[in-house]
């Protein structure tokens, strides 16, 4: 039987729905080859791929940090260009699982640092757990996720707080 593209499988319904992607991902999971296809996928003319790849995309690095590596130059470039909402929170999470270099890292959290201004209380709390991800890497961004944190306690939505309170606790860990 022919291969079905993963692009295909992402299509259809609307931004509700999170349609095949944890199919998706379970195949990606168990062929890695497949990952640059899945990647592709967030480049994709359609905001429903967009987001459903992401999704697939998030799920399947949390177990496998290494396979977004060969990607490292293009997800640097989308993070700082995507403005599709749930692109945005996926690569949020996913970019901190990189294996970065410490200007790649400061590239990585002024991208994120940009997310708190977004719209979206989604997008901002992935932002400071992204902050907070990079910042346990880098001494150099603790202080300045640290400030970001505090005042996400302050004046963030309730998401954010919940959030903040967490990572703060993880920082000082």
């Amino acid at each position: 039987m022919r291969r079905q593209a993963i692009v295909t499988m992402l299509k259809g319904g609307d931004r509700r729905s999170i349609g095949k992607s944890n199919h998706i991902a379970k195949l990606v999971l168990s062929n890695p080859q497949r990952f640059p296809e899945l990647v592709e996928c967030l480049w994709d003319e359609d905001p429903i791929v967009r987001m459903r790849a992401g999704d697939a995309a998030e799920k399947v690095t949390v177990t496998r940090p290494e396979l977004l590596n060969p990607h490292k130059r293009e997800l640097l470039g989308l993070l700082d260009e995507a403005e599709q909402i749930e692109l945005r929170w996926h690569l949020a999470l996913m970019v901190p699982r990189l294996s970065l270099s410490g200007p790649e890292r400061a590239r990585a959290a002024a991208a994120l640092q940009r997310y708190l201004e977004d719209s979206s209380s989604i997008v901002k709390t992935c932002a400071l757990q992204g902050l907070a991800d990079l910042a346990r890497q880098d001494s150099n961004l603790r202080g300045p996720a640290r400030r970001v944190l505090e005042e996400s306690l302050l004046s963030g939505t309730a998401a954010m707080k919940a959030r903040a309170r967490k990572l703060l606790k993880v920082l000082q860990s």
